[in-house]
């Protein structure tokens, strides 16, 4: 039960406005995304439907985490844990090189680990720090290959978790079978609609691409006890407007019941690469507490660069 809940926690990779609830250190530096106005979008024959469709339809996320197999590049990660002051106590960083030129190889060129990171067994002491390189060290070989087999039930309980995960990362708004969450997740259904506001901004990402960003957000009229009710506090999407590619996802959720508590905001952002649109970073601000085990609390960065693609891929 636990990782089920941790991986609602762990599966929100949505685009954010630069803020951050959490009141902490923050690893995250890098600014790319400019707003500029408002948006009449009547005016521009668009309307929410629009943005609510593509963003439930899209596919270009999970083909973007695919199309690195095609081409070798860095990637710079740094995991920060925190006690209960949120003071930090842990830190990792690693600068990997990931290889595609021939057979995946992956190469540390720097691997730096203080605090407490690991227990005696030697995993992490997080479980949250476990899922980060699950998710994000595999993804690069063996979770996105072109026409992998999907779960079957049979390939243990990591198999059943990836797939609720790539359901919230790549499909926003469906519905995930998680015990007392499942349906908060459906914020685009016509019962949910009620509780959100919609709104538009124009900018520009990079310094160069024009887009739109779309944000859903709780009503702030609701009563406290309707908003403590509802899952995601927020979710943004910002859009290419020449081709209405999706470049960048965010989500704040936070939900506390007597099973379990969690706060977390999380983003991943693209670039274009050539005829590609590849990830270029991740960030994660999250808590989450669940009965008889140690509160968990981490924010990561991760910033790929330097992508080259590979002949004959």
């Amino acid at each position: 039960m636990k990782r089920i809940f941790l991986v609602l926690i762990l599966s929100s990779l949505f685009y954010t406005g630069f803020t951050q609830e959490i009141q902490r250190f923050n690893p995250d530096t890098i600014k790319t995304i400019t707003l500029d106005s408002t948006v009449n979008i009547k005016a521009e024959k668009l309307n929410v439907e629009t943005f609510i469709n593509k963003v439930i339809n899209d596919t270009s996320f999970y083909q973007s985490f695919r199309d690195m197999k095609r081409y070798s590049f860095i990637a710079e990660n740094r995991i920060y844990s925190y006690d209960k002051k949120n003071k930090v106590d842990g830190k990792i960083y690693r600068k990997i090189k990931h290889n595609n030129s021939g057979p995946y190889k992956m190469e540390y060129l720097v691997k730096q680990d203080t605090g407490k990171i690991y227990k005696k067994n030697g995993k992490y002491q997080l479980y949250t720090v476990e899922m980060f390189d699950y998710i994000f060290m595999n993804a690069y070989n063996t979770d996105f290959v072109p026409n992998a087999p999907k779960p079957d039930g049979k390939g243990g309980t990591n198999e059943s978790y990836k797939d609720k995960l790539k359901t919230l990362i790549f499909n926003p708004g469906r519905p995930v079978k998680v015990p007392f969450i499942g349906s908060k997740t459906e914020i685009f259904t016509a019962n949910m609609r009620q509780y959100y506001d919609y709104a538009f901004s124009s900018g520009t990402y990079l310094d160069s691409i024009p887009v739109y960003r779309f944000k859903v957000s709780v009503k702030p009229d609701l009563s406290s006890w309707t908003k403590d009710g509802v899952m995601i506090k927020e979710l943004v999407t910002i859009f290419d407007k020449r081709n209405f590619n999706i470049l960048g996802r965010y989500v704040d959720m936070k939900y506390s019941n007597m099973l379990f508590d969690f706060d977390v905001q999380m983003n991943i952002e693209m670039g274009y690469f050539g005829d590609d649109k590849l990830p270029t970073k991740i960030t994660y601000q999250g808590n989450w507490d669940y009965p008889f085990k140690k509160e968990e609390r981490a924010s990561f960065l991760i910033v790929h660069k330097d992508y080259k693609l590979e002949k004959g891929k």
